[in-house]
C-alpha cells in the first residue's frame, strides 16, 4: 500500500460544505436560500455565526432571517449566554417549516414517507410484496398519499412542496435473478412512473434513480456533508450506488453513474459473460442462502443475520460478496481518485458493520501502489435512504441556493 494502515483508513478531515452568499442587490431569494442551507448543513447558529459562515453582512443577514422567521421557517432558540460579547439567540429550521414526500419504489417493497423541514421521516407507510404488480401499485401509493395529507392537517399540508420518486431505472431488468416471467417483467418498461404518479396528485413530482436518492440523502444529512468525492453503495435486492464529485451528484449521461452494481467481478457467469457485481453481492444471494436453509430471510434486517442459525448462511454471503465489492472499489478508486467510500443497505446495522470489516479485509489484498486507498465508512440513514432522498428533491428544488444539489464548499 502507499500509505500506512493507520493513515489510509481514518475518516476524511475535510472541511464542512459551506454555502457562500453574496450581498450585492437582486439576491435576496438567494441569500435567503444561502442561509437555510447554512443552518441545514451546520445546525443552530447566531446571527454572527451565519456573517462569518455564509459572508454576508450583518444587516444583511438581520433582516434575511427576520423574513424567514416571519415566514415560518426559522424558529429561535434559547439565549446563549457566558461567551465574550453580547448573549446571542440561536436559529434552526422550523421542522414545520415546509414538507415533502418520498415515495421509494423497490422490488421487493414500496416506502411512502413525509419528511420535514428539518430532513427528519414524521410518517412511514409500507407495503411488502415478492415483485410489484403495475395494476395496484399506484392505487396502493394513492391511498398512502392520501392518508400522510390528511393526518398532516390542512394547514400543515399546505406546505408540502412536491413529492420525490426513487425507483430503479430498470424496475423490469435482471428476470432470471429475480425468477420473473418475461411478460411480467416487461410491463414495467412501458410505464412512465413519474407521470402515473403525477396522475394522481395536484403536487409536482420528480423521478430519481433509487440508489441516486440513496446518495442524495446521505450528501445532505449524513457523511457526505464532509467530503467533496465518494462513491456510495447501497446493498439491497440488488446492490447500487451513487457518484459525487467535488460536491455535486454526478448522474452521467444516461444516469448511469455509480452503477457498481453493473460492474464486471472477472469470473464467468452462467452465460459465459463475466458476472456482474449485483449477482454475486446483492441481498438477493443472502435471501436464497437462508431459504435454502428454510430460515426466515427477515433476519437480515437485524442481528439474527449474525446468530445462530443465520449466521453460518451469512458468513456464507460475506465471503462472496466483500471480494466481490472489493474488487469494484479498487477499481473505481484508481479511475476516480476517491476521498471515500460510504457503504450502506436495506440490512440490520449489526451486518453493515460485518461487512465492513470483510470489506477492509478484502480492500488489503489488493496493491495500492500508487494509488491512495479511500476511506471505509458507514452509511448513516439506513434502509429508508432512497425515499429520504426522494423527499428531498422537492425540499432542494425549492429551498437550496442550488437546486440541482451543487453545495458550495469553502476554498
Amino acid at each position: 500500500m502507499s500509505r500506512s494502515s493507520t493513515e489510509t483508513r481514518a475518516a476524511p478531515s475535510a472541511a464542512r460544505l459551506k454555502p457562500r452568499g453574496s450581498s450585492q442587490g437582486g439576491l435576496r431569494q438567494y441569500n435567503e436560500r444561502v442561509v437555510l442551507q447554512a443552518l441545514r448543513l451546520h445546525g443552530p447558529l447566531s446571527g454572527a455565526e451565519l456573517a462569518r459562515l455564509t459572508h454576508l453582512t450583518a444587516q444583511t443577514i438581520s433582516l434575511i432571517t427576520k423574513r424567514l422567521l416571519d415566514e415560518g421557517l426559522l424558529i429561535k432558540g434559547e439565549l446563549l449566554r457566558g461567551k465574550v460579547g453580547q448573549p446571542s439567540v440561536p436559529l434552526a429550521l422550523n421542522p414545520d417549516g415546509a414538507f415533502a414526500i418520498g415515495i421509494k419504489i423497490g422490488r421487493r417493497s414500496l416506502d411512502v414517507l413525509l419528511v420535514d423541514f428539518s430532513g427528519q421521516s414524521r410518517q412511514r407507510l409500507s407495503l411488502d410484496y415478492p415483485f410489484p404488480d403495475p395494476d395496484q401499485l399506484f392505487d396502493e401509493i394513492d391511498l398512502r398519499l392520501t392518508a400522510l395529507v390528511k393526518a398532516l392537517g390542512r394547514t400543515h399540508a399546505q406546505r408540502i412542496q412536491g413529492i420525490g420518486i426513487a425507483a430503479p431505472l430498470s424496475l423490469g431488468g435482471w428476470q432470471t435473478l429475480l425468477g420473473l416471467a418475461p411478460q411480467r417483467a416487461e410491463r414495467w418498461n412501458q410505464i412512465d412512473i413519474r407521470e402515473r404518479v403525477a396522475e394522481r396528485t395536484k403536487l409536482p413530482v420528480q423521478l430519481v434513480k433509487d440508489t441516486a436518492a440513496a446518495c442524495v440523502a446521505e450528501l445532505v444529512a449524513g457523511r457526505g456533508r464532509d467530503m467533496r468525492s465518494f462513491l456510495y453503495i447501497f446493498v439491497d435486492t440488488f446492490i447500487g450506488g451513487g457518484l459525487v464529485i467535488d460536491s455535486h451528484l454526478h448522474a452521467g449521461l444516461h444516469g448511469n453513474a455509480g452503477a457498481v452494481g453493473s460492474m464486471s467481478v472477472g469470473r464467468a457467469g452462467g452465460d459465459g459473460l463475466p458476472a456482474q457485481l449485483l449477482g454475486v453481492a446483492s441481498l438477493i444471494n443472502l435471501e436464497a442462502l437462508y431459504r435454502e436453509r428454510g430460515l426466515d430471510i427477515g433476519a437480515l434486517a437485524d442481528e439474527r443475520a449474525l446468530q445462530p442459525p443465520w449466521r453460518e448462511a451469512t458468513l456464507e454471503w460475506l465471503r462472496q460478496a466483500a471480494p466481490a465489492i472489493a474488487l469494484a472499489v479498487h477499481n473505481a478508486a484508481c479511475l476516480l481518485d476517491l476521498e471515500g467510500v460510504i457503504i450502506d443497505g436495506s440490512f440490520g446495522r449489526e451486518l453493515l458493520a460485518e461487512l465492513l470489516r470483510e470489506l477492509d479485509s478484502a480492500l488489503r489484498l489488493h496493491s495500492w501502489e500508487g494509488v491512495t486507498i479511500p476511506a471505509l465508512l458507514a452509511g448513516t440513514i439506513g434502509s429508508d435512504a432512497r425515499a429520504v432522498g426522494g423527499a428531498l428533491l422537492p425540499l432542494y428544488a425549492a429551498y437550496a441556493p442550488d437546486s440541482d444539489l451543487f453545495l458550495k464548499i469553502e476554498s
